[in-house]
């Protein structure tokens, strides 16, 4: 049970993004896509924990001494690193083998995002602005596998979006480590003290402008407008920006540090803008 928690389920729904490439392509009812993109959620889920149990192994003495980390099954001693590293290798072969069986693609994009991990866990976690770059490059090739393996093509609008998209709530997730560590902040995370809340605040104005405009221009684009046949994907737009300034709103908000990551599960609001989202995508793209 020790080893499911630092498995991280709960952080399996940001796999999510792989079902981005058969949404946008069209191709949702479609049972043979449909089945390969849930197996290709699954591989990504195996790769996912693979990179939690690594990065946990790596962190268990800075994650020791903060505040709530400490409390994670390898940082408390309730896992062995040994037994953690064991897991983290299984996960990722299996990873690796499940993309392989699937085709050529996948198992590019796997590689890549085991290997993007790997270089993050090894040192770019201390590098600034890389390790969120980093953070957000895993979430482009979420949604990237979710069109390999359907041989799919996905819009360069599209993975831009998802990027600034990934990237606002990476640093949004920052933001709160800077706020509940304080000074302390350099001592666990090196990259965090290059880091300070005007610069925080700034980069998640001119993240979400830039994510917003992008969209936009995705629903617009010729590519869509002839993909689709309609220009109507635009009247999504307004639930992009209702959420995006609701998520800002509530993260500069959380004066005490709090995770930013549950404000997607506990806040009305944003459940609200993501369902008409994509109720109305949805009426767009398979009227």
């Amino acid at each position: 049970m020790d080893l499911l928690e630092a498995m991280r389920p709960r952080q399996w729904s940001k796999n999510v993004f792989v079902f981005a490439g058969i949404v946008f392509a069209g191709r949702l009812f479609e049972a043979r896509a449909e089945l390969r993109v849930i197996a290709v959620f699954f591989v990504f889920c195996a790769a996912a924990s693979s990179v939690y149990l690594a990065n946990d192994v790596a962190d268990r003495a800075s994650d020791a001494h903060h505040p709530e980390k400490k409390l994670r099954a390898i940082a408390s001693g309730r896992v062995s690193p040994r037994a953690a590293s064991v897991s983290s290798a299984v996960l990722a072969i299996a990873a690796l083998a499940g993309a392989a069986l699937l085709n050529l693609g996948t198992l590019a994009i796997m590689v890549a995002y085991l290997g993007s991990t790997l270089a993050y866990s090894l040192g770019l976690k201390r590098v600034f602005l890389l390790d969120v770059m980093i953070v957000a490059l895993g979430f482009v090739l979420r949604a990237a596998v979710g069109a390999a393996v359907i041989d799919a093509e996905i819009s360069p609008w599209l993975l831009v979006c998802s990027f600034l998209l990934a990237l606002f709530l990476a640093l949004g997730k920052r933001r709160a480590e800077l706020v509940l560590l304080g000074e302390a902040a350099s001592n666990h995370r090196p990259a965090l003290g290059e880091y300070s809340l005007p610069l925080v605040d700034s980069c998640l104005t001119a993240l979400s402008g830039a994510a917003i405009v992008s969209y936009a221009l995705y629903t617009q684009s010729p590519r869509t407008v002839e993909h689709f046949g309609t220009t109507s994907l635009l009247y999504t737009v307004p639930f992009v920006i209702y959420a995006l300034f609701r998520y800002q709103h509530h993260v500069m908000r959380l004066d005490a540090g709090g995770d930013p990551g549950s404000l997607l599960v506990q806040d009305r609001g944003l459940w609200l803008s993501l369902l008409g989202w994509a109720i109305t995508a949805a009426v767009v793209i398979y009227r």
